[in-house]
């Protein structure tokens, strides 16, 4: 299982993680922060369990790339 967690209230809107993990993140148009595709949204953390290991690579470079350090990628 792959846990990725956003803190999406501190997003700065770089764009980076979309441009790493297009499959996962997404830019909202509404308020120009990302948007972690599929999450359940508890508390101002958004959260997407996956069995899909092939994600973690791409969401790896995303979490390294986050100037403001809000994306986490856990393998269980």
């Amino acid at each position: 299982m792959v846990i990725i967690t956003l803190q999406r209230d501190k997003c700065i809107g770089c764009n980076y993680c979309v441009e790493f993990a297009p499959a996962q993140f997404q830019m909202s148009k509404k308020d120009g922060k990302s948007v972690l595709i599929r999450s359940i949204d508890t508390k101002g953390f958004h959260t997407l369990k996956s069995p899909d290991h092939t994600i973690v690579e791409n969401c790896e470079l995303a979490e390294k790339a986050c100037p403001v350090h809000i994306i986490s990628v856990k393998e269980t």
